[in-house]
């Protein structure tokens, strides 16, 4: 067994999530059922080379008419089961008033987890997860920025 070191700066970033520790990941996979990628990939190939359940899908695009197309997508790859778990949390939430952030922050995790492990599906997901992701931290060091150069122009006028 190897453990990662919280020097190496690869790791040191995933490190302060706590979904990337091993037992936070256990404690989730307790949670939510989830497929392994074999798992996973023996049921959702198909014959035309896409993935996701071709009966399942129309049978839910049958069944839920209103169902997003979104979630339809979602509910095609391997994460099926963790997607459910998070809208169930979602709608039980909103319905309570409460904060999804906190109260859903397990299941999402969880689905998060999910998606990383099975990167050829949702890689459309992951990847505007990971863009907009990039454009709110350059949008908070803007406004550091912009908060820093006020402090400087308040000090150097005050200096004088």
């Amino acid at each position: 067994m190897s453990s990662s070191s919280s020097s190496d700066p690869k790791t040191h970033q995933e490190s302060d999530l706590p979904y990337t520790d091993p037992t936070s990941k256990e404690a989730i996979d307790a949670l939510v059922h989830t497929k392994t990628l074999e798992e996973a990939d023996q049921e959702s190939a198909r014959p035309d080379g896409e993935y996701g359940d071709k009966q399942d899908q129309d049978e839910e695009e049958e069944g839920e008419p209103g169902e997003c197309g979104f979630c339809v997508f979602m509910k095609g790859g391997g994460c099926k089961d963790a997607f459910v778990s998070w809208e169930d949390c979602v709608r039980e939430v909103e319905s309570k008033g409460e904060n999804i952030v906190e109260k859903c922050f397990e299941v999402t995790s969880a689905l998060k987890l999910c998606m990383e492990a099975h990167p050829k599906y949702y890689a459309p997901i992951l990847g505007a997860e990971k863009a907009a992701e990039k454009e709110a931290l350059e949008e908070l060091e803007r406004e550091k920025a912009a908060e820093a150069e006020k402090e400087k122009e308040k000090e150097s006028a005050g200096g004088k």
